[in-house]
């Protein structure tokens, strides 16, 4: 940042410490100049409050004008951001009434013009509107401190060359242009009030836009101070606004959403036409319309929502084909048939699934879901969990050629410094009480001064919080594993006594009921957490007074992450990682807490009830989600509206309108790349056990957009627009998901799926040649004698007479001298399973580094297009600052010799007269 504008901010800064009689001082730095041309009237100062003298104003007609207008009732000045608040009798009527009286008159002074709506022009009689208005001086005073870039000249670079056939293609899903580019490019640079000329004002009004105004409105707002109590400076609209002093403090949208106006820039009508509705779910996104109304930051998020989703649709193609020819081959599996097969799975008699209670049981009981689980597991699960692996590094790499283009195109490839350096909170320059110079910018700057005892103490409470909060969730999954345990035995007692049962027992066995029901609950347990901890998070956030936005959100989404990501994946890997493998033998048992005997898997594998947890988790989670995003604020807007449906349409203002709308919140984004994150999690950490994840994911990505959008668009307040250069630590985030991913997917196909146990079988065991995987469970189940049972898992009932049961292990038999020890199948399967886990992470990820090298993270017509701009740019500020140098040469030169002649013409009149 330049030295003026750091100075500037300093200044700024400063409103914090003036008091009531020096704030004259803010005043001549941020009022118009008074000999600068103001077009609204001359700026009138009386001993403690300004001004503004309208021409006519207390004659104008405010029928003439629509409610539904933005500009102040003169009709020329454009309404930038409105505040609300009521009078009604309190307590703290009179302190607040004080507190908007003082921080309404540092609004003037730093030359914002306001306009008061009384309560009686209100739809409620109730509420007063502030109207607030930036006139031209105080916009490219804020647009220099802010280092705002702005357009100098045409960009004549020449445009990428269109494919008329891959257009005509895909004109179906194309948006007019006018739409998809609502303004010519511009070759740009930081905004300098001295060097007006230089930029294309080709008209005051419209130089900046409307997301540009209310976004350097809103930097005051933030910043002005209302009140001094006890030495301490108080200032700031979210405090105003979290005491109660106003209601709200909100950007107008340009007009209604379901028709124009008669105002000339109609972007929110345009929007909701051509983006918003779920009828457009085919078109492209209008991504530079989205970055115009709304700002860069929804801009990007919405740009990167949009590209996941178009990378979902090769995932989910290349998924759907893999569950197809799991269906396709699901009679072939030699597994399920011999299952099912009445002389081998028919005579296979099981041990019992629970202590006493439980009988001995068939194994071709297990038919169905052993069918059932050849749709995941198979031969396709391998090729896919692979695929996935490669695709998560082309999705990542190719993002960042995106979003480098993105920053080009939108003016923010130096935007990073600027945002650490400007960004600070307001939060944090309030507990600044020493300054500081900066090493690197030998500027001097506000720093919090705190003990080093005070820091760690805060620190020490912050993290404690954090791993209570994780152990809460740890003890929460805990607990639904007991209840697993608990349910199992009961669910296995009762389905296998209970005749009622039987129509669905081949389908509905004991191990898939408790997942399901397990699954419903932890579910409900993950939505109560979640509520409860995002309070928790923002309160350790805030407690910890990061230094800028970016340091904020940054800290808090890495504990809201942490958090998620426990809270989320940890029944998952529960059932991925530990169920059916710490079991013991029916002779030895492993009990939890020495009470409850652990799960075991289906005879046909663990990963069926890894699907099946994933799956409700995931879809669930993604249902709620969408009816909270649309329904709620839907709801909410109705209940608030109810009362002005009798009312005539030109007597509901446009800031009352805005006003009912539910507010967005500076951490409306936070939670929406929350959202999505979670949901990469699932489809990439688990996805070799759902090949159907992606398709599910990309369905409701599509609804995604459109539920985002319609909601940004019709039911919030228009949010106050900021810059954003990348989706940030997201980033990072996404990185660490896809490194993991392929670790979890090979432990997933080696541990807990049965392809490595059939791959050993099938390669080292088999001795039919014509049916190589015949004979494959028998050689998967060990034998136990039923007389070897403990008195506590015994079984009560044995009408059938068994004399021995089997079990799903690789152990000698009772006669055998190792009895009921690990055979040597055992240990070549562990480590087949060992083996198969590093070949395919060294395989995954040397290819996913020499993808990664292979694509550069900026694409090379755009490091050309950044480096050509840079040039053109510094050339024609080199050509303004020499034309100046001329300029100022020859008035000097024209000067003196003014002055040369006049002393040479006195010169002369004195020589005259002495002659």
């Amino acid at each position: 940042m330049n030295g003026s504008g750091q100075r500037e901010d300093e200044t700024l800064i400063e409103m914090s410490e003036t008091t009531g009689d020096d704030i004259s001082v803010l005043t001549d730095i941020r009022s118009p100049d008074s000999a600068g041309d103001n077009s609204n009237g001359p700026l009138i100062e009386s001993n403690s409050t300004v001004e503004f003298e309208l021409p006519g104003n207390s004659e104008i007609d405010k029928q003439l004008q629509s409610k539904d207008s933005v500009f102040f009732w003169d009709g020329v000045r454009r309404i930038d951001f409105v505040l609300s608040y009521t009078d009604e009798p309190c307590n703290q009527a009179d302190k607040k009434a004080e507190r908007r009286k003082e921080f309404e008159l540092h609004l003037q002074k730093a030359g914002l013009e306001l306009e008061t709506e009384d309560k009686k022009e209100s739809e409620n009689g109730k509420t007063f509107f502030v109207k607030i208005h930036a006139p031209w001086e105080v916009l490219t005073t804020y647009a220099e401190v802010l280092n705002i870039k702005m357009p100098i000249k045409d960009d004549d670079l020449c445009s990428p060359s269109e494919n008329i056939v891959l257009d005509c293609m895909l004109k179906l899903f194309k948006l007019p242009n006018s739409v998809m580019n609502p303004e010519p490019d511009y070759f740009t640079a930081p905004f300098r009030k001295d060097k007006q000329e230089l930029f294309r004002i080709d008209d005051q009004e419209t130089f900046f836009s409307p997301a540009t105004r209310n976004r350097i409105v809103y930097y005051i707002l933030s910043r002005c101070h209302y009140e001094t109590e006890e030495g301490k400076k108080k200032f700031g609209i979210k405090r105003l606004l979290n005491n109660g002093t106003y209601l709200s403090a909100y950007p107008l949208h340009d007009c209604q959403y379901w028709k124009k106006t008669d105002e000339k820039n109609c972007e929110r009508f345009t929007l909701y036409k051509q983006w918003a509705r779920f009828g457009r779910f085919y078109k492209e996104q209008p991504l530079d319309l989205i970055r115009k109304y709304y700002g860069e930051k929804i801009g990007i998020y919405f740009a990167w929502l949009g590209f996941y989703t178009e990378m979902l649709f090769l995932a989910a193609v290349v998924g759907f084909f893999c569950f197809l020819y799991g269906w396709v081959t699901m009679d072939e599996s030699m597994s399920s048939k011999e299952i099912c097969d009445p002389h081998i799975g028919g005579q296979i008699i099981m041990c019992p699934l629970c202590d006493r209670s439980c009988e001995f049981w068939r194994l071709n009981s297990t038919c169905e879901p052993s069918q059932y689980s050849h749709l995941f597991d198979n031969v396709a699960t391998l090729f896919f969990a692979i695929f996935m692996g490669i695709w998560v590094t082309l999705f990542l790499e190719f993002w960042k050629r995106r979003q480098a283009r993105l920053e080009y195109e939108w003016d923010l490839v130096d935007f990073e410094e600027e945002q650490q350096q400007l960004q600070l909170r307001p939060e944090y320059e309030a507990k600044c009480t020493q300054k500081k110079k900066n090493p690197v910018t030998q500027e001097t700057e506000l720093v919090i001064r705190q003990s080093a005892c005070n820091f760690l103490g805060k620190l020490f409470l912050c993290w404690m919080s954090v791993v209570f909060w994780i152990s809460l969730i740890i003890a929460s999954m805990i607990a639904v594993i007991v209840y697993r345990l608990a349910v199992y035995a009961a669910f296995a007692s009762i389905m296998e006594n209970n005749l009622t049962l039987q129509p669905v027992s081949n389908l509905l066995t004991p191990q898939l009921a408790t997942s399901v029901t397990a699954s419903f609950l932890n579910f409900i347990i993950i939505m109560i957490l979640n509520n409860l901890y995002e309070r928790v998070a923002v309160w350790i956030t805030d407690m910890e007074i990061p230094r800028t936005h970016l340091e904020y959100e940054n800290r808090l989404t890495m504990k809201m992450f942490l958090f998620q990501f426990v809270n989320y994946y940890s029944s998952c890997f529960y059932v991925a990682f530990f169920k059916g493998k710490f079991m013991g033998y029916p002779a030895d048992y492993t009990y939890m807490f020495g009470r409850w005997r652990n799960e075991e898997c289906d005879p046909a594998g663990c990963l069926i009830e890894l699907t099946t947890q994933l799956t409700i988790v995931m879809a669930g989670k993604q249902i709620w989600g969408n009816i909270q995003e649309a329904f709620v604020p839907w709801t909410m807007n109705w209940w608030g509206r109810r009362k002005t449906k009798n009312h005539p349409e030109n007597l509901y203002s446009r800031w009352e309108q805005d006003g009912d709308l539910q507010t967005f919140g500076p951490l409306g984004l936070f939670y929406e790349y929350l959202e999505m994150v979670v949901q990469f999690g699932f489809i990439t950490l688990f996805v070799a056990s759902f090949p159907l994840a992606p398709l599910l994911a990309l369905l409701n990505n599509i609804l995604e957009i459109r539920v985002d959008s319609w909601k940004l668009t019709t039911q919030f307040r228009r949010p106050v627009a900021s810059k954003a250069h990348s989706i940030g630590v997201w980033q990072e985030i996404l990185n660490g998901i896809a490194v993991l991913s392929v670790v979890t997917n090979a432990f997933i196909v080696a541990f807990t799926s049965d392809m490595i146990p059939r791959l050993v079988y099938y390669y080292a065991y088999s001795q039919n040649e014509s049916s190589p995987m015949s004979g494959y469970i028998d050689h998967s189940l060990s034998v136990f004698n039923v007389i070897d049972f403990t008195n506590h898992s015994m079984p009560v009932y044995n009408d059938m007479n068994v004399t021995s049961c089997r079990y799903r292990d690789y152990r000698y038999p009772p006669d055998h001298n190792k009895r009921y020890q690990h055979t040597m199948r055992f240990w070549h399967i562990l480590a087949a399973k060992m083996a198969f886990i590093i070949i395919m992470e060294h395989v995954v990820f040397l290819v996913k580094f020499f993808v990664a090298w292979m694509i550069p993270d900026v694409p090379s017509e755009v490091k050309a297009r950044i480096k050509r701009e840079k040039y053109l740019t510094q050339r024609i500020l080199h050509e303004y600052e020499l034309r100046k140098l001329k300029e100022k040469l020859h008035e000097n030169n024209t000067a003196m010799a003014c002055d040369k002649e006049f002393i040479a013409t006195k010169g002369k009149v004195q020589l005259s007269a002495a002659m």
